[in-house]
Protein backbone atom coordinates (compact mmCIF):
# COMPACT_ATOMS: atom_id res chain seq x y z
CA UNK A 1 0.00 0.00 0.00
CA UNK A 2 1.07 3.42 -0.63
CA UNK A 3 2.00 6.37 1.38
CA UNK A 4 -0.68 8.22 -0.24
CA UNK A 5 -3.21 5.60 0.42
CA UNK A 6 -2.30 5.06 3.84
CA UNK A 7 -2.51 8.60 4.68
CA UNK A 8 -5.82 8.38 3.19
CA UNK A 9 -7.19 6.19 5.04
CA UNK A 10 -5.83 7.97 8.10
CA UNK A 11 -7.80 10.93 6.95
CA UNK A 12 -11.08 9.06 5.66
CA UNK A 13 -13.18 10.00 8.50
CA UNK A 14 -12.46 13.70 7.90
CA UNK A 15 -13.34 13.55 3.97
CA UNK A 16 -16.18 14.55 3.05
CA UNK A 17 -16.58 14.61 -0.57
CA UNK A 18 -14.15 13.50 -3.57
CA UNK A 19 -13.48 11.90 -6.37
CA UNK A 20 -16.75 9.08 -7.35
CA UNK A 21 -15.85 5.67 -7.41
CA UNK A 22 -14.59 3.92 -11.22
CA UNK A 23 -17.31 2.08 -12.27
CA UNK A 24 -16.97 -1.32 -14.14
CA UNK A 25 -17.42 -1.44 -17.60
CA UNK A 26 -21.70 -1.44 -18.04
CA UNK A 27 -21.79 -0.25 -14.62
CA UNK A 28 -24.23 2.94 -14.18
CA UNK A 29 -24.30 3.47 -10.43
CA UNK A 30 -25.48 6.63 -8.76
CA UNK A 31 -23.36 9.95 -7.84
CA UNK A 32 -22.57 9.02 -3.99
CA UNK A 33 -23.09 13.19 -3.32
CA UNK A 34 -26.23 13.47 -5.37
CA UNK A 35 -30.17 14.12 -3.81
CA UNK A 36 -31.05 10.58 -5.02
CA UNK A 37 -28.42 8.98 -2.64
CA UNK A 38 -30.08 11.60 -0.19
CA UNK A 39 -33.40 10.57 -0.92
CA UNK A 40 -32.32 6.51 -0.52
CA UNK A 41 -30.53 7.55 2.44
CA UNK A 42 -33.84 8.85 4.32
CA UNK A 43 -36.87 6.57 1.85
CA UNK A 44 -36.94 4.16 4.39
CA UNK A 45 -37.86 6.07 7.89
CA UNK A 46 -41.48 5.39 7.66
CA UNK A 47 -41.59 3.09 5.01
CA UNK A 48 -40.72 -0.61 4.22
CA UNK A 49 -37.41 -1.07 3.82
CA UNK A 50 -37.14 -2.97 -0.05
CA UNK A 51 -34.36 -5.43 0.35
CA UNK A 52 -32.30 -7.11 -2.36
CA UNK A 53 -29.96 -10.13 -1.50
CA UNK A 54 -26.60 -10.87 -3.68
CA UNK A 55 -25.98 -14.56 -2.96
CA UNK A 56 -28.73 -16.64 -2.66
CA UNK A 57 -27.39 -19.96 -1.18
CA UNK A 58 -26.32 -20.56 2.38
CA UNK A 59 -26.08 -17.76 5.00
CA UNK A 60 -27.38 -15.46 2.22
CA UNK A 61 -30.97 -17.31 2.40
CA UNK A 62 -30.81 -18.04 5.92
CA UNK A 63 -29.98 -14.19 6.52
CA UNK A 64 -33.35 -12.95 4.14
CA UNK A 65 -35.45 -15.54 5.98
CA UNK A 66 -34.28 -14.05 8.66
CA UNK A 67 -35.00 -10.50 7.72
CA UNK A 68 -38.41 -11.48 6.75
CA UNK A 69 -39.85 -12.52 9.79
CA UNK A 70 -39.43 -8.35 11.15
CA UNK A 71 -42.26 -6.37 10.40
CA UNK A 72 -41.62 -3.11 7.96
CA UNK A 73 -39.58 -5.38 5.13
CA UNK A 74 -39.94 -6.54 1.49
CA UNK A 75 -37.65 -8.54 -0.41
CA UNK A 76 -37.57 -7.06 -4.16
CA UNK A 77 -34.47 -8.53 -6.00
CA UNK A 78 -32.77 -11.60 -5.78
CA UNK A 79 -28.92 -12.28 -7.72
CA UNK A 80 -27.18 -14.73 -8.23
CA UNK A 81 -24.59 -16.04 -10.97
CA UNK A 82 -26.35 -19.86 -10.74
CA UNK A 83 -29.45 -19.61 -12.62
CA UNK A 84 -30.14 -23.12 -11.31
CA UNK A 85 -29.87 -21.34 -7.37
CA UNK A 86 -31.77 -18.33 -8.73
CA UNK A 87 -34.93 -20.13 -10.07
CA UNK A 88 -35.12 -22.55 -6.94
CA UNK A 89 -34.82 -19.30 -4.41
CA UNK A 90 -37.64 -17.17 -6.38
CA UNK A 91 -39.74 -20.40 -6.28
CA UNK A 92 -39.56 -20.03 -2.52
CA UNK A 93 -39.63 -16.70 -1.81
CA UNK A 94 -43.11 -15.85 -3.66
CA UNK A 95 -44.46 -19.28 -2.10
CA UNK A 96 -43.25 -17.43 1.34
CA UNK A 97 -44.35 -14.01 0.80
CA UNK A 98 -46.72 -13.82 -2.44
CA UNK A 99 -44.90 -11.70 -4.57
CA UNK A 100 -42.07 -12.11 -7.36
CA UNK A 101 -39.25 -10.56 -7.00
CA UNK A 102 -36.50 -8.94 -9.55
CA UNK A 103 -34.00 -11.32 -10.77
CA UNK A 104 -30.75 -10.49 -11.51
CA UNK A 105 -27.37 -12.51 -12.87
CA UNK A 106 -25.27 -9.67 -12.19
CA UNK A 107 -24.98 -7.43 -8.97
CA UNK A 108 -24.53 -4.51 -11.31
CA UNK A 109 -28.14 -4.49 -12.49
CA UNK A 110 -29.75 -5.13 -9.11
CA UNK A 111 -27.54 -2.18 -7.72
CA UNK A 112 -29.01 0.21 -10.62
CA UNK A 113 -32.28 -0.01 -9.39
CA UNK A 114 -33.95 2.91 -7.48
CA UNK A 115 -36.67 0.16 -5.74
CA UNK A 116 -33.72 -0.96 -3.21
CA UNK A 117 -33.11 0.62 0.21
CA UNK A 118 -30.43 -2.33 1.60
CA UNK A 119 -28.78 -5.30 0.06
CA UNK A 120 -27.56 -8.53 1.91
CA UNK A 121 -24.23 -9.47 0.13
CA UNK A 122 -23.62 -13.24 1.02
CA UNK A 123 -21.07 -14.01 -2.03
CA UNK A 124 -17.78 -15.78 -1.68
CA UNK A 125 -15.35 -13.68 0.24
CA UNK A 126 -13.50 -12.13 -2.52
CA UNK A 127 -16.58 -10.34 -3.87
CA UNK A 128 -17.60 -8.74 -0.69
CA UNK A 129 -15.47 -5.96 -0.98
CA UNK A 130 -16.42 -4.39 -4.83
CA UNK A 131 -19.88 -5.89 -4.27
CA UNK A 132 -20.09 -3.52 -0.53
CA UNK A 133 -18.66 -0.36 -1.83
CA UNK A 134 -20.62 -0.22 -5.26
CA UNK A 135 -23.91 -0.71 -2.82
CA UNK A 136 -22.69 2.07 -0.81
CA UNK A 137 -21.93 4.22 -4.29
CA UNK A 138 -25.16 3.65 -4.63
CA UNK A 139 -26.47 4.45 -1.61
CA UNK A 140 -27.83 1.57 -0.56
CA UNK A 141 -27.26 0.40 2.83
CA UNK A 142 -25.53 -2.95 3.24
CA UNK A 143 -25.47 -6.56 5.38
CA UNK A 144 -22.15 -8.45 4.39
CA UNK A 145 -21.34 -11.41 5.53
CA UNK A 146 -18.14 -12.38 6.93
CA UNK A 147 -15.16 -12.21 6.93
CA UNK A 148 -15.63 -9.05 5.38
CA UNK A 149 -13.33 -9.23 2.71
CA UNK A 150 -10.33 -11.96 1.43
CA UNK A 151 -7.23 -8.91 2.11
CA UNK A 152 -6.56 -6.66 4.63
CA UNK A 153 -6.13 -3.58 2.15
CA UNK A 154 -9.46 -4.34 0.93
CA UNK A 155 -11.12 -4.42 5.08
CA UNK A 156 -9.06 -0.83 5.04
CA UNK A 157 -11.22 0.61 1.53
CA UNK A 158 -14.87 -1.07 3.02
CA UNK A 159 -14.59 1.06 5.76
CA UNK A 160 -13.10 4.28 4.15
CA UNK A 161 -16.22 3.56 1.65
CA UNK A 162 -18.86 3.43 4.83
CA UNK A 163 -17.43 6.38 6.32
CA UNK A 164 -17.23 8.47 2.86
CA UNK A 165 -20.84 7.89 1.53
CA UNK A 166 -22.26 7.63 5.10
CA UNK A 167 -23.82 3.73 4.96
CA UNK A 168 -25.67 1.88 7.64
CA UNK A 169 -23.38 -1.59 6.90
CA UNK A 170 -23.73 -4.41 9.50
CA UNK A 171 -21.75 -7.21 9.88
CA UNK A 172 -22.73 -11.02 9.70
CA UNK A 173 -21.20 -11.28 12.73
CA UNK A 174 -24.23 -11.78 14.63
CA UNK A 175 -22.67 -12.52 18.64
CA UNK A 176 -22.51 -9.09 18.72
CA UNK A 177 -26.51 -8.76 18.94
CA UNK A 178 -26.70 -12.06 20.76
CA UNK A 179 -27.89 -11.49 25.09
CA UNK A 180 -26.22 -14.21 25.70
CA UNK A 181 -23.09 -13.40 24.66
CA UNK A 182 -23.70 -9.65 25.93
CA UNK A 183 -24.64 -11.34 29.13
CA UNK A 184 -20.93 -12.98 28.99
CA UNK A 185 -18.75 -10.80 28.10
CA UNK A 186 -20.77 -8.00 30.98
CA UNK A 187 -19.44 -10.96 33.45
CA UNK A 188 -16.53 -10.35 32.38
CA UNK A 189 -15.95 -6.86 31.95
CA UNK A 190 -17.42 -6.89 35.58
CA UNK A 191 -13.89 -7.67 36.99
CA UNK A 192 -14.31 -10.64 38.79
CA UNK A 193 -12.01 -12.90 37.07
CA UNK A 194 -9.54 -10.11 38.04
CA UNK A 195 -6.30 -9.29 35.67
CA UNK A 196 -7.16 -11.31 32.27
CA UNK A 197 -3.68 -12.43 30.82
CA UNK A 198 -4.46 -14.76 27.92
CA UNK A 199 -7.58 -15.60 25.99
CA UNK A 200 -7.68 -18.57 24.17
CA UNK A 201 -9.90 -18.99 20.70
CA UNK A 202 -10.93 -22.28 19.01
CA UNK A 203 -13.12 -24.06 16.28
CA UNK A 204 -13.68 -27.73 15.79
CA UNK A 205 -15.83 -28.90 13.13
CA UNK A 206 -17.91 -31.97 12.60
CA UNK A 207 -17.16 -31.56 8.78
CA UNK A 208 -13.83 -32.15 7.04
CA UNK A 209 -13.32 -35.64 6.07
CA UNK A 210 -13.89 -36.24 2.64
CA UNK A 211 -12.75 -33.63 -0.10
CA UNK A 212 -10.95 -35.56 -2.48
CA UNK A 213 -9.53 -34.29 -5.21
CA UNK A 214 -11.20 -34.10 -8.46
CA UNK A 215 -10.68 -33.10 -12.13
CA UNK A 216 -11.37 -29.91 -13.79
CA UNK A 217 -14.63 -29.91 -15.80
CA UNK A 218 -17.05 -27.78 -17.83
CA UNK A 219 -19.06 -24.90 -15.83
CA UNK A 220 -22.54 -25.95 -15.57
CA UNK A 221 -25.21 -24.87 -17.50
CA UNK A 222 -26.77 -21.67 -15.87
CA UNK A 223 -23.78 -20.67 -14.03
CA UNK A 224 -21.98 -17.36 -15.03
CA UNK A 225 -18.35 -18.95 -13.84
CA UNK A 226 -16.35 -16.08 -15.43
CA UNK A 227 -18.30 -13.31 -12.71
CA UNK A 228 -18.14 -16.01 -10.35
CA UNK A 229 -14.76 -15.71 -10.60
CA UNK A 230 -14.72 -11.76 -11.20
CA UNK A 231 -11.43 -10.44 -9.54
CA UNK A 232 -10.47 -13.32 -8.77
CA UNK A 233 -7.20 -15.54 -11.32
CA UNK A 234 -8.41 -17.30 -13.93
CA UNK A 235 -8.66 -20.97 -13.26
CA UNK A 236 -10.71 -23.37 -14.80
CA UNK A 237 -14.08 -24.98 -13.44
CA UNK A 238 -13.79 -27.34 -10.48
CA UNK A 239 -16.56 -28.33 -8.19
CA UNK A 240 -14.57 -28.02 -5.32
CA UNK A 241 -13.80 -24.67 -5.49
CA UNK A 242 -17.62 -23.55 -6.36
CA UNK A 243 -20.64 -22.75 -4.01
CA UNK A 244 -19.67 -23.52 0.09
CA UNK A 245 -15.93 -25.51 -0.23
CA UNK A 246 -14.66 -22.54 -1.97
CA UNK A 247 -13.45 -21.32 1.62
CA UNK A 248 -10.53 -23.75 1.50
CA UNK A 249 -9.14 -21.42 -1.36
CA UNK A 250 -6.77 -18.93 -1.06
CA UNK A 251 -8.24 -17.35 -4.59
CA UNK A 252 -11.37 -16.64 -2.46
CA UNK A 253 -10.98 -17.34 1.62
CA UNK A 254 -8.72 -18.39 4.21
CA UNK A 255 -9.92 -21.26 5.26
CA UNK A 256 -11.29 -22.31 9.02
CA UNK A 257 -8.99 -19.52 10.22
CA UNK A 258 -11.42 -16.87 8.42
CA UNK A 259 -14.68 -18.68 8.43
CA UNK A 260 -15.37 -19.69 12.14
CA UNK A 261 -12.38 -17.16 13.58
CA UNK A 262 -13.60 -14.34 12.68
CA UNK A 263 -16.75 -15.00 15.05
CA UNK A 264 -14.49 -15.86 17.86
CA UNK A 265 -11.94 -13.67 17.44
CA UNK A 266 -14.55 -10.66 17.24
CA UNK A 267 -15.82 -11.84 20.95
CA UNK A 268 -12.26 -12.21 22.16
CA UNK A 269 -11.64 -8.32 20.75
CA UNK A 270 -14.79 -7.14 21.84
CA UNK A 271 -14.19 -8.63 25.66
CA UNK A 272 -10.56 -7.35 25.85
CA UNK A 273 -11.29 -4.04 24.34
CA UNK A 274 -8.62 -4.49 21.51
CA UNK A 275 -8.38 -3.83 17.41
CA UNK A 276 -5.25 -5.58 16.16
CA UNK A 277 -2.38 -7.66 17.53
CA UNK A 278 1.33 -6.51 17.25
CA UNK A 279 2.95 -9.42 16.21
CA UNK A 280 1.47 -13.30 15.35
CA UNK A 281 3.41 -16.67 14.79
CA UNK A 282 0.94 -19.54 13.34
CA UNK A 283 1.73 -22.47 12.34
CA UNK A 284 -0.33 -26.08 10.68
CA UNK A 285 -1.08 -27.48 7.92
CA UNK A 286 -2.89 -30.52 5.98
CA UNK A 287 -2.15 -32.72 8.96
CA UNK A 288 -5.39 -34.23 9.59
CA UNK A 289 -5.89 -34.90 5.94
CA UNK A 290 -3.21 -34.53 3.94
CA UNK A 291 -4.86 -36.03 0.25
CA UNK A 292 -7.50 -33.40 0.88
CA UNK A 293 -8.04 -30.99 -2.64
CA UNK A 294 -8.08 -27.94 -0.03
CA UNK A 295 -5.09 -25.67 0.00
CA UNK A 296 -5.80 -23.85 3.77
CA UNK A 297 -4.68 -25.83 6.68
CA UNK A 298 -7.12 -28.48 8.46
CA UNK A 299 -4.93 -27.82 11.49
CA UNK A 300 -3.58 -24.81 12.50
CA UNK A 301 -2.32 -22.42 16.09
CA UNK A 302 -1.50 -19.02 15.94
CA UNK A 303 -0.49 -17.29 19.33
CA UNK A 304 -1.24 -13.37 19.39
CA UNK A 305 0.75 -10.83 21.54
CA UNK A 306 -1.43 -7.99 22.21
CA UNK A 307 1.28 -6.58 24.30
CA UNK A 308 -0.64 -6.61 27.09
CA UNK A 309 -2.35 -9.77 26.75
CA UNK A 310 -1.79 -13.06 24.36
CA UNK A 311 -4.72 -14.68 22.54
CA UNK A 312 -4.30 -18.39 21.23
CA UNK A 313 -6.48 -19.57 18.06
CA UNK A 314 -6.53 -23.45 17.44
CA UNK A 315 -8.53 -25.48 14.85
CA UNK A 316 -9.48 -28.67 13.41
CA UNK A 317 -11.62 -29.76 10.53
CA UNK A 318 -13.47 -32.90 11.36
CA UNK A 319 -12.95 -33.05 14.87
CA UNK A 320 -15.47 -33.45 17.51
CA UNK A 321 -14.61 -32.28 20.92
CA UNK A 322 -12.54 -28.93 21.18
CA UNK A 323 -10.48 -27.23 24.21
CA UNK A 324 -12.97 -26.98 27.82
CA UNK A 325 -14.09 -30.31 26.84
CA UNK A 326 -16.65 -28.13 23.87
CA UNK A 327 -18.04 -29.46 21.22
CA UNK A 328 -18.16 -26.08 18.73
CA UNK A 329 -16.30 -22.90 18.07
CA UNK A 330 -15.45 -21.09 21.83
CA UNK A 331 -13.70 -18.57 23.43
CA UNK A 332 -11.86 -18.56 26.73
CA UNK A 333 -10.37 -15.49 28.91
CA UNK A 334 -8.50 -16.72 31.71
CA UNK A 335 -7.75 -14.16 35.00
CA UNK A 336 -6.40 -14.22 37.96
CA UNK A 337 -9.00 -15.63 40.00
CA UNK A 338 -11.03 -17.65 37.09
CA UNK A 339 -11.69 -18.31 33.47
CA UNK A 340 -14.28 -17.71 31.71
CA UNK A 341 -15.61 -20.18 28.87
CA UNK A 342 -18.11 -18.98 26.00
CA UNK A 343 -19.27 -21.24 23.26
CA UNK A 344 -23.10 -20.60 21.14
CA UNK A 345 -24.42 -23.07 23.64
CA UNK A 346 -23.88 -21.84 27.27
CA UNK A 347 -20.99 -20.00 29.51
CA UNK A 348 -19.95 -20.86 32.88
CA UNK A 349 -16.69 -20.22 35.10
CA UNK A 350 -14.02 -22.23 36.19
CA UNK A 351 -12.97 -20.48 39.40
CA UNK A 352 -9.35 -20.83 40.56
CA UNK A 353 -8.42 -22.45 44.23
CA UNK A 354 -6.61 -21.42 46.69
CA UNK A 355 -5.98 -23.99 49.85
CA UNK A 356 -9.68 -25.25 49.28
CA UNK A 357 -11.04 -21.83 48.67
CA UNK A 358 -12.82 -20.72 45.30
CA UNK A 359 -11.31 -16.82 44.44
CA UNK A 360 -14.06 -16.04 42.59
CA UNK A 361 -17.53 -17.28 43.56
CA UNK A 362 -19.11 -20.25 41.10
CA UNK A 363 -21.91 -19.54 38.98
CA UNK A 364 -24.64 -21.74 37.49
CA UNK A 365 -24.30 -22.86 33.61
CA UNK A 366 -25.76 -19.87 31.56
CA UNK A 367 -27.25 -21.20 28.34
CA UNK A 368 -28.59 -19.70 25.40
CA UNK A 369 -32.45 -19.40 24.48
CA UNK A 370 -32.14 -16.41 21.97
CA UNK A 371 -32.65 -16.28 18.03
CA UNK A 372 -29.62 -14.36 17.74
CA UNK A 373 -29.61 -14.02 13.83
CA UNK A 374 -33.06 -12.58 14.16
CA UNK A 375 -31.85 -10.07 16.46
CA UNK A 376 -28.54 -8.87 14.30
CA UNK A 377 -30.87 -8.58 11.03
CA UNK A 378 -33.50 -6.76 13.53
CA UNK A 379 -30.75 -4.58 14.38
CA UNK A 380 -30.17 -3.73 10.61
CA UNK A 381 -33.19 -2.90 9.52
CA UNK A 382 -33.83 -0.53 13.25
CA UNK A 383 -30.66 1.35 12.42
CA UNK A 384 -31.81 1.57 8.28
CA UNK A 385 -34.41 3.45 9.73
CA UNK A 386 -32.86 5.79 12.93
CA UNK A 387 -29.59 6.29 11.01
CA UNK A 388 -27.62 4.82 13.68
CA UNK A 389 -24.51 2.59 14.19
CA UNK A 390 -25.21 -1.01 14.24
CA UNK A 391 -24.18 -3.41 16.40
CA UNK A 392 -21.49 -5.08 14.51
CA UNK A 393 -19.87 -1.79 12.56
CA UNK A 394 -17.56 -2.81 9.41
CA UNK A 395 -14.32 -1.76 11.93
CA UNK A 396 -15.66 -4.41 14.19
CA UNK A 397 -15.41 -6.51 11.21
CA UNK A 398 -12.23 -5.38 9.58
CA UNK A 399 -10.37 -5.54 13.14
CA UNK A 400 -11.67 -9.52 13.30
CA UNK A 401 -10.81 -9.83 9.68
CA UNK A 402 -7.46 -8.08 10.02
CA UNK A 403 -6.38 -9.87 13.24
CA UNK A 404 -6.86 -13.59 11.46
CA UNK A 405 -5.65 -12.34 8.03
CA UNK A 406 -2.25 -11.72 9.94
CA UNK A 407 -2.71 -15.47 11.82
CA UNK A 408 -2.92 -16.85 7.84
CA UNK A 409 -0.25 -14.69 6.32
CA UNK A 410 2.14 -16.14 8.93
CA UNK A 411 1.35 -19.25 8.08
CA UNK A 412 1.54 -19.12 4.57
CA UNK A 413 5.65 -17.33 4.96
CA UNK A 414 6.26 -19.85 7.67
CA UNK A 415 7.48 -17.02 10.28
CA UNK A 416 6.65 -14.35 12.69
CA UNK A 417 4.86 -11.38 11.31
CA UNK A 418 4.77 -7.51 12.89
CA UNK A 419 1.74 -5.81 12.93
CA UNK A 420 1.72 -1.54 12.54
CA UNK A 421 -1.78 -0.64 12.97
CA UNK A 422 -1.21 3.00 12.40
CA UNK A 423 0.50 2.54 9.02
CA UNK A 424 -1.80 -0.56 8.18
CA UNK A 425 1.43 -2.69 7.21
CA UNK A 426 3.44 -5.48 8.28
CA UNK A 427 6.79 -4.38 9.31
CA UNK A 428 9.91 -5.11 7.93
CA UNK A 429 8.74 -7.89 5.55
CA UNK A 430 8.19 -7.33 1.86
CA UNK A 431 6.79 -10.62 0.75
CA UNK A 432 4.62 -10.98 4.45
CA UNK A 433 3.34 -7.49 3.23
CA UNK A 434 2.48 -8.37 -0.33
CA UNK A 435 -0.11 -10.83 0.88
CA UNK A 436 -1.78 -7.88 2.82
CA UNK A 437 -2.87 -6.53 -0.89
CA UNK A 438 -5.67 -7.16 -2.91
CA UNK A 439 -5.12 -8.43 -6.87
CA UNK A 440 -7.46 -8.32 -8.79
CA UNK A 441 -8.21 -9.84 -12.64
CA UNK A 442 -8.82 -7.10 -15.30
CA UNK A 443 -11.04 -5.42 -16.35
CA UNK A 444 -11.78 -5.69 -12.06
CA UNK A 445 -9.89 -3.42 -10.01
CA UNK A 446 -10.38 -2.41 -6.47
CA UNK A 447 -11.88 1.16 -6.40
CA UNK A 448 -10.47 4.50 -5.03
CA UNK A 449 -12.83 5.52 -2.56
Amino acid sequence: MDPNRRQFLRDATRLAAGAGLAAMPGLSLVAGDSADVQALRTSSANDTVRIGLIGCRGMGWANLKSVLTHSGVECVALCDVDQNVLAERAVELEQKTGRRAALHGDYRRLLESSDIDAVIIATPDHWHCLQMIHACEAGKDVYVEKPIANSIEECDWMVAAAQRYQRVVQVGQWQRSDPHWRSALDYLRSGQLGRIRSVKTWAVTNYGRNFPVIPDEPAPAGVDYDLWLGPAPQRPFNRNRFHGSFRYFWDYAGGLMTDWGVHMIDMALSGMDATAPVAVTATGGKHGFPDSAGETPDTMQALFDFGSFSMIWEHSLATAVGPYLRRQPGVAFAGALGTLVIDRDRWEVYPDEDDGRFLTEPLPVRTSRSGALDRHTQNFLDCIRSRKAPNCTLAMGRAAAVTAQLANISYRVGRRVLWDEETKMIVGDPGAHDLTLARYRSPWRLPDV
